[in-house]
């Protein structure tokens, strides 16, 4: 078994598909932020059911409620890089409209 390489992060963020950043959607604005930053990669994965501090939940099962999903924004790179992306990824949140983890990772060659 191998050692984790300490120096990978993993940014997840979390947020609804509704949020917005100037008229765009918010996720899609991390993922160009990331891109322009050089960061090695950026995926946007769409919830199927979730809930977040509201305690609504929201789902694809129900007409009604399959609109504004979660929605998570996963960036990887080298941690210093991640770490220095925070602060864009927070301007584009605002306050309280989102959450960001951070995670060491293991690159698989």
């Amino acid at each position: 078994m191998t050692t984790p390489d300490a120096s990978r992060l993993r940014m997840t963020v979390y947020l609804r598909e509704s949020a917005q950043w100037h008229h765009r959607p918010a996720y899609s604005e991390i993922v160009h932020r990331a891109h322009a930053a050089g960061l090695a990669g950026a995926g946007v994965f769409r919830g199927i059911e979730g809930y977040g501090r509201g305690g609504r939940v929201h789902t694809t099962r129900l007409l009604d409620l399959a609109e504004d999903l979660p929605v998570a924004v996963v960036v990887v790179d080298e941690e210093e890089r991640v770490r220095a992306f925070v602060a864009a990824v927070r301007e584009v949140l605002g306050e309280g409209n989102g959450l960001i983890t951070l995670d060491r990772v293991e690159i698989v060659p």
